[in-house]
Formats: C-alpha cells, structure tokens, sequence
C-alpha cells in the first residue's frame, strides 16, 4: 500500500501519538470497512461529521488527538496500526471467491478482503521464521476452456486431488487438518450478523481459505472446505471481472459445489454404499462420511444412484422432518467442528523457541491483539498469559 499520503500529527499530540508519527488515511479506510460501518456512521460514534471522515480517509485533514483515539477505540486498532503501513504479502492475491456479489453485499464483501490482506499479512510475518508446509494443490483447467468442466472432468478432477495426497476411496477423518498438511492457511472468524459461508484466494504462491461463517454443524463446515479447495484446484486462472458477472459466478460457485461433493463422496466407492433409498439409512451415511443428508442426496442424484423422482421425495421427506436447516448427528458433539492449527503451532513453535515474545509479535504486527489471536486460532488473551505447552508441528528455519 502506498503511504505517499499521510497526515502529520500536530506537537500536541496525545502521549500515545509521539511526535513525528504519520496516520496513514487508508489504515484508517480499512479499519472503518471490517467494522461495516459507512463513514456517517463512524462520525457519527466519535462526533464529527461525515465529510470530515472523509477527509481524513483521503489525506487532506489531521483529526484532533482525542478524536483520534476515539476513532481507535471505536475501530478496536492500536494507535501503531494507524501509523504504520502495512506488513509484506506473498505477492500479488488471485480473485476471491465470495459466494454473491452485488450492491447488497459490498461493504460486507470489503470487509472480508480487509480481514483476508490481514490474514496474509499475519501469515507472512511468521514465514521467515518458520517453514510452512509446502503448497501441493494440483492446478487444472476445463478441457475446452474457455467453456467450463463438464461433470465427468470434476469427478476426475477430484480422485486426481486424492490420489496426489494420498487418500484412498474412503471418508477423510479431518478434512481441515488435510489442507492445512498440504499448504493451505485456513482461518475461521465468525462474523456476527453476517450471512458468510467461506472465501478463497492465492495469495502469490500461498493458498489461503477464510471460514467465516457461525455454522454449528461440522459436517457443513468440511463442505465448505471441499468447497473453497474446489476453488482453488479448478479456478486459479479466473480473473476478478468473471466473477463480478452474476451468470458465470453461478456456474463457478456450482463446479466448486460439484467439486466438494465429488472430492468427499468419490464415485468410485460411495455409490457402493446406497443400499436402499429410506431417508434413515443416510443417517448411518452420515456418521460414516460426515457429509450432510442433502449433499448425498444430491450426490446420489448426480450420480444416477437414485433417479429425480426418488430424490425429490427424499427431499420431500427432509422438509416434512425439517431436516433443512439442523439433520441429525448435526451436533458438534456428534460430529466436532473441525479447526484450523496451523498458525497456533507456527506462534506456539516462535515462541517456545524464544525467537520472538509475545510483545515482540505485538509490536511488529500492527493490529490488535484479538485480530492477531482470530487468525492465529489463539484463545482470547493468549498473547499476554504466555502459556505454550501445546505440541507443534511446524519446523523452525
């Protein structure tokens, strides 16, 4: 990010603004879209009008100290976040793949490629310090781009992915813990009051998936992970413009569902398991393959294991249960949520090394301790208790 536009603090700038420390008017930006808050809005909570947050935003205003730490403590940033510019990235970010666009979404949307640069930005100050496991995500495109992949070529596609991690024909235990074995950082943030199921990215050549939503069942969350993956085996090429095009992000967003369902119930063995189609059987199904009734069922379909009126009285019989939204086994303690480790090791592995303290990561990461926490999958003020006996997996360099 440019700092070439910055505003000079005045002499008397509060203790925690030293003389001489710049504000950087798009930290200020991006902090103001992941709170989703307009620039009235934000005025509005710190008591100054729209236009002057707007001109903070575009460099040509200096806000007055206290408005200034009340704009910090309203965006929930250290001061040092404001000041700083940001931390280095892997190289340039691919698309992202939000599941909708358009006008109703587009300050959510911004605020979910803020928190996603922070991501990258967290995971990039730990990666001279340690060695990530290397990315091994096989890439393709359609066999007659530019038109899509055809059914067959994803169900393809998805026993290739297998073959090449190792898997066999059966259910994945954990299928977080496979991406995270594979290169991919994962992080989950619940985001309140947000209909956001996941989102995906490169980030040069780190693969990164950001699980936003607050989805309690575990099997929905492993297929929104096979769904991203899908993502970023088939779709690396596709450019931002494609998908801001509402026609051909449908069919995007449907090759990457038929990727999860492909990848996690693979053809060559999960039809051998539909013995009757009694709406109960899928139950032991599930517990098996920790894929939820409707996306069997649907697999079942696509497969031609079960012909469109059968799977439309399955359906009939889920919605008569009401099934749609909690099925069975959905409790956690049936089938846990699965999360992601990889960042918590790499911090646990820094610091049981002595490489960094705690306060060294909070000083040389200018953001706020619970954001550094969230993407690091660390308990809340676990940066300032300093217990690290968990196990590690990551090697230092």
């Amino acid at each position: 990010m440019s700092t070439d536009s910055v505003i000079q603090f005045p002499p008397a700038a509060a203790r925690s603004m030293r003389a001489g420390r710049l504000l950087i008017p798009a930290k200020l930006r991006d902090a103001r879209k992941v709170a989703r808050l307009t620039q009235g809005e934000l005025g509005e909570k710190v008591g100054v009008t729209r236009q002057a947050v707007s001109a903070y935003e575009r460099g040509d205003k200096s806000p007055e100290p206290a408005t200034f730490q009340r704009l910090a403590e309203t965006l929930g940033q250290p001061v040092s976040f404001f000041t700083t510019a940001d931390g280095p990235l892997f190289g340039s970010s691919s698309a992202r793949f939000y599941r909708k666009v358009g006008p109703d979404t587009v300050r959510r949307n911004d605020a979910c490629g803020v928190l996603g640069d922070w991501f990258v930005q967290t995971a990039k100050y730990f990666d001279a310090l340690v060695n990530y496991p290397p990315v091994a995500i096989p890439q393709f495109e359609p066999k007659q781009y530019p038109e899509r992949y055809t059914f067959e070529e994803i169900n393809s596609i998805a026993l290739e992915v297998r073959k090449a991690w190792g898997l066999g024909s059966g259910p994945i235990s954990n299928v977080l813990a496979l991406l995270e074995s594979n290169g991919i950082v994962v992080c989950r943030y619940e985001m309140p009051g947000e209909n956001v199921e996941a989102f995906s990215f490169w980030n040069g050549s780190r693969a990164f998936i950001f699980m936003a939503s607050e989805k309690e069942a575990g099997v929905r969350l492993r297929y929104d992970l096979a769904h991203e993956l899908g993502h970023l085996v088939l779709h690396r090429w596709i450019e931002q413009s494609e998908i801001e095009d509402k026609k051909a992000l449908r069919e995007i967003e449907a090759e990457a569902d038929k990727f999860a369902g492909a990848f996690l119930l693979p053809s060559t063995s999960f039809p051998n398991e539909i013995y009757t189609t009694r709406l109960d059987a899928f139950v032991s199904l599930k517990a098996r393959w920790k894929v939820s009734i409707q996306a069997m069922v649907y697999r079942c379909r696509d497969l031609d294991v079960i012909d469109p009126d059968q799977a439309l009285n399955l359906y009939k019989q889920i919605s008569f249960r009401r099934w749609r939204k909690k099925e069975p086994l959905d409790d956690p303690n049936s089938i846990p949520l699965e999360q992601p480790r990889l960042l918590r090791r790499v911090v646990e592995l820094v610091l049981q090394s002595g490489k960094k303290r705690p306060d060294d990561i909070l000083n040389e990461l200018p953001l706020s301790q619970e954001w550094i926490e969230t993407f690091c999958a660390l308990p809340a003020g676990a940066l300032t208790r300093g217990d690290w006996s968990a196990e590690v997996g990551p090697t230092l360099k």
